[in-house]
């Protein structure tokens, strides 16, 4: 029988666990054994003879391999007419080629890697459960069939179930069933038709589907790939991996280089041919050498693999980050996040340790000892009004503020006197009815049974509870008003209770009869909650204000707190305000983006008002970040440029919609992700810069040598070379150049800004024509003495070192020397002295494979000498510029 047809007692029989207790350990493992374990199938990955395969039909491999055989045919036709054959040249192309693949397939495979640690992380997400007879957070993949599950608003569902006790439980379900309006949930109907549509099914809820509404407790019925989404959607288990926009545009640089390459090749070839012609060189075998050239040209020219190092850094990185507290659920996030230039924040959590406790409360007087609470309202509402729990071991499960008060009362002289934990409190009081908390009407709502009565509880903020009560007097409210007002200066939270007796129980879900529910109540007191700001964020806000990006408090506190927190911050400076959200609400686009510059916080902020803001911002053309972790902020997330949830006390809801999750919850980690955002955009730039200046150098110098009447100055298998320290693993380290604290120096980059701005243009055109001239110089005049036998040599040689030596350049694109942080990647280090270990056994010891001689010991100094001199001519322009800037700012 399906669980939609039993009712709840035949449900937990069929899964040998219960309501009270939950699951047993030994009853656990059967289950699992049984029914499966809580995660879906994964796609298997592909085999490593089929990355081979895709790497090896790449087009650039193709051309390679179709190089390597004209290169055979000519020389099997050599050997065939008695002419001298050179097959050692031919077997260093297949080499070339397998080490190509070799690097594609590794490459490839690492970022793989990565990207499946990160959606390990995305999946540790935790679900409260009743186990063994005690509330657990567990991780979601450790769900079996028969766990009681307790459930949420905001809450993403994490395995089917069927609902045993709900409290105006709704659901959407849209994602699974196309509708969009919530559905609600009834833990008592069952039903006798097997082909009830899932759509219907009232008494069921199902996994990957959130609680909009409502809290309630269900027992696990399906797990894994057994689940309904699991079923369907199987796809959706894997994470995206599409095209960001920075991928796209270097791919369509990439085609922008490929075609000026084809150009570049052609002309070499035609050139060559003609050159031939004049000389009355013509025969099959020199044209196909020229062919060969020309198509090795091109594969050296494309910048293959841009695309590949992109991801492969992209990946490691997000790894990396994800270690500093920032999980990136998004990968267009980490080259935006870079950008930001508004944060619009939450102060409590965020800003604050989120390590709430009560300091202070007033029930008919003000008391600044917390375990003195005598007050059974007071007492009831905390326990009662709540669906926070605290673990056996002290930890908060749910809500932080609702946590604090669970201590409260835990400590306090009403406990003792009654006797009753908070779990007993509300085992003894039925809650019949529950209105969640919304940050729009802030305050919650529960309807219960008390010893007979029926009671509503409320608490929220101390406006709206006010405002439900009956009028107090002159004097009482003065005197509450200035006990809130000097806990509020003290940058204390403060949460008021209030409570109406009702005659009967009726459907307050009703507006009218909710409306009157709540008037006429009875005012209770307040606590006081303290929530100190975390010891970084002081150096964190100092270091936005430096990197140019501005700060914004979105807080549903009210303005006395939030302006006391905001000038500890140091945040209402130079004309900087704070305001009430009801003091810009009706105010129209125009008036508000005219204040928007000076608004520095926002107090008693709402969903809307928050939305809102982002939109006026974004119109403006800042790049904004917003925090959020209620189910309300969700649309707001969604519209930020990126989206920032919390992982602590963010709803799964508010995780979903974002783009980035703090799992510390820490607004320090966003200052950190936004400088590793700068830093990865950074590196990006610096490998293009190495690459495309790779790209200028060898195509002005092939092209020029063979227009000036020169022989190709490098053979095929020396261009392939060449080639390989472009796409290979010289490149790939600077794009792991580590995050240096001066990125924050420097403003934010602008939305559209090219990544290949006007300054790096002028660097790589500047770089490759100097390049070219002292390797044309060299071919020309042999300046170096090196004679007509080590001439290729040396060119080669040459050349080469030009691009190790470059690579330091490449690592600082701004005018600080490259000197300051030059020991700090280690691994460029490493690999740059790698290949140039490389570099001096193939001219020492391969001279057969790549058409080269040994050098002595002076041509090494004399061509590294030269080599170097790229470093010394950029650094003396990056000093002159830096002398030049300093005295710009004398005189001004």
């Amino acid at each position: 029988m399906k669980e939609f047809m039993m009712n709840q007692d035949e449900v937990l029989i069929q899964f040998h666990t219960s309501l009270s207790e939950g699951l047993l350990s030994d009853q656990i493992i059967q289950n699992r054994n049984q029914y499966g374990s809580n995660s879906l199938s994964r796609k298997k990955p592909k085999s490593l003879a089929r990355r081979i395969f895709e790497a090896s039909i790449e087009p650039m491999i193709l051309m390679l391999i179709m190089a390597g055989l004209i290169d055979v045919a000519v020389n099997v036709i050599r050997t065939a007419t008695g002419s001298e054959a050179d097959f050692l040249e031919c077997a260093g192309i297949f080499v070339a080629i397998f080490l190509s693949v070799v690097i594609t397939v590794v490459m490839e495979g690492r970022s793989a890697k990565a990207f499946e640690t990160l959606s390990k992380i995305n999946e540790d997400s935790y679900v409260k459960v009743l186990r063994n007879g005690k509330t657990e957070m567990i991780v979601q993949n450790e769900l079996v069939a028969g766990d009681i599950v307790m459930l949420a608003t905001g809450d993403k569902i994490p395995a089917d179930g069927r609902l045993l006790e709900g409290v105006d439980l709704e659901s959407d379900e849209s994602a699974l069933t196309g509708e969009s309006v919530p559905v609600r949930k009834d833990s008592e109907t069952f039903f006798t038709d097997e082909k009830t549509p899932l759509a219907e099914r009232s008494n069921m809820l199902y996994s990957g589907n959130y609680i909009t509404n409502g809290y309630g407790k269900m027992a696990v019925t399906a797990v894994g790939d057994h689940t309904e989404f699991g079923k369907i959607a199987q796809e959706l288990t894997d994470m995206g991996r599409t095209s960001t926009p920075l991928q796209e545009k270097l791919a369509r640089l990439g085609k922008i280089i490929t075609m000026l390459g084809v150009m570049a090749a052609i002309v070499v070839f035609a050139v060559e041919v003609f050159s031939f012609v004049q000389a009355d060189e013509v025969s099959l075998g020199s044209i196909m050498e020229a062919f060969v050239t020309s198509i090795v040209l091109i594969v050296a020219a494309v910048p293959e693999g841009l695309p590949t190092i992109v991801a492969v850094s992209l990946s490691i990185n997000i790894i990396k980050l994800a270690g500093q507290n920032a999980l990136v659920k998004k990968m267009i996030a980490s080259e935006t996040v870079g950008c930001i230039n508004v944060i619009c924040s939450d102060k409590t959590g965020t800003l604050t340790e989120n390590k709430m406790t009560v300091s202070a409360f007033f029930d008919s007087v003000f008391h600044s000892h917390p375990e003195t609470l005598s007050s059974e309202w007071i007492a009831h509402n905390v326990c009662l009004n709540s669906t926070a729990d605290v673990s056996p071991e002290g930890n908060f499960i749910g809500n932080p503020t609702e946590c604090a008060m669970l201590n409260f009362y835990e400590g306090s002289e009403a406990r003792k006197k009654s006797g009753k934990s908070y779990r007993e409190e509300r085992v003894a009081h039925d809650v019949l009815m529950a209105f969640p908390f919304s940050s729009d009407l802030k305050h919650m709502t529960t309807v219960s049974n008390v010893d007979g009565k029926i009671i509503s509880y409320v608490k929220g903020s101390p406006e709206a509870i006010f405002s439900m009560c009956a009028p107090l007097s002159d004097l009482q409210r003065r005197e509450i008003e200035r006990h809130i007002m000097t806990v509020q200066e003290k940058a204390m939270r403060v949460i008021a209770f209030a409570h109406k007796e009702l005659d009967s129980m009726q459907d307050y879900k009703n507006e009218q009869l909710h409306a009157k529910m709540e008037t006429n109540m009875i005012f209770d007191g307040f606590v006081a909650i303290s929530d100190p700001l975390r010891e970084d964020v002081y150096e964190a806000v100092k270091n936005c204000r430096r990197a140019g990006i501005d700060l914004k408090i979105l807080t549903g506190d009210n303005i006395i707190t939030a302006t006391a927190i905001a000038k500890e911050l140091h945040i209402l400076e130079n004309g900087q305000i704070a305001v009430e959200a009801k003091d810009i609400f009706d105010k129209d686009d125009e008036e508000l983006l005219q204040l928007l510059p000076c608004i520095s916080v926002i107090a008693r902020s709402t969903p809307t008002i928050k939305m809102r803001i982002v939109k006026l911002l974004k119109s403006q053309g800042n790049v904004v970040a917003v925090t959020g972790d209620g189910i309300n902020d969700a649309p707001a997330l969604k519209n930020a440029d990126v989206g920032i949830a919390m992982g602590i006390s963010g709803t799964d809801v508010s995780k979903e919609a974002s783009d980035i999750v703090l799992l510390d919850d820490s607004f320090s980690t966003i200052v950190k992700a936004i400088a590793w955002g700068r830093g990865i955009y950074e590196n990006f730039k610096h490998f293009i810069q190495f690459q495309l200046t790779v790209n200028v150098a060898s195509v002005t110098v092939v092209l020029v040598s063979i227009i000036l009447g020169f022989k190709a100055p490098f053979t095929a298998l020396q261009l392939l070379w060449i080639n390989l320290i472009m796409d290979g693993p010289p490149a790939l380290t600077l794009g792991l150049e580590p995050i240096y604290s001066d990125l924050m120096a420097h403003p934010p980059t602008k939305r559209n800004e090219s990544i290949v701005s006007m300054p790096m243009v002028l660097r790589i055109v500047s770089t490759g024509i100097y390049i070219s001239i002292v390797f044309l110089c060299q071919y020309a005049f042999d300046f170096l003495h090196a004679g007509q036998e080590q001439m290729i040599t040396v060119l080669f040689t040459m050349f080469t070192l030009f691009q190790l030596f470059n690579a330091f350049n490449c690592r600082e694109l701004h005018a600080v020397s490259i000197f300051k942080h030059f020991l700090k990647n280690k691994l460029m280090l490493g690999v740059v002295f790698l290949t140039f270990v490389l570099q001096i056994l193939i001219i020492q010891f391969a001279g057969a494979f790549f058409g080269t001689v040994p050098l002595d010991g002076m041509m090494w100094l004399k061509i590294m000498a030269v080599s170097a001199s790229v470093i010394f001519l950029s650094e003396v322009v990056k000093l002159i510029y830096r002398l030049a800037v300093v005295d710009k700012v004398q005189m001004n």
